[in-house]
């Protein structure tokens, strides 16, 4: 299966402490766990990097093209899937960032150019979760 069920979207939707891990050139070996936003949108969750394209995380997670992530209080093999955003997708991204972290002074950065283009959807890599 490469979607998450809707009980799962419903916790990440919600949940705060997504720690991404894309896994080292060896295609094997999980990277150090990296603290990031994550959003659901259209039935579908999507992070940012916040140093864009640049960012050590997302020139792994593009080039390996899976790893494992924490979120909601468990570890869940993934895939990193880039998106293809037109206008519309960028904007329903933006306002689900805008809302989740509408607290948070950073959030207004995570909504410019730069993340925009570093935006990946997160879809299991099968629905076993890891401990």
């Amino acid at each position: 299966m490469t979607q998450w069920t809707p009980q799962r979207l419903h916790g990440f939707a919600t949940a705060d402490d997504l720690r991404i891990s894309p896994f080292y050139s060896d295609g094997q070996t999980y990277g150090t766990p990296t603290w990031i936003w994550s959003v659901v949108v259209d039935g579908r969750l999507y992070v940012r990097a916040w140093h864009g394209q640049q960012s050590s995380w997302y020139q792994s997670a593009v080039s390996q093209r899976g790893g494992r992530m924490y979120l909601a209080g468990r570890n869940f093999r993934i895939t990193f899937v880039p998106v293809v955003a037109d206008s519309a997708l960028t904007a329903r991204i933006d306002r689900a960032y805008r809302q989740k972290y509408a607290t948070s002074i950073y959030v207004l950065l995570m909504v410019q150019a730069g993340p925009q283009a570093a935006t990946l959807e997160i879809r299991p890599a099968d629905m076993k979760s890891e401990r």
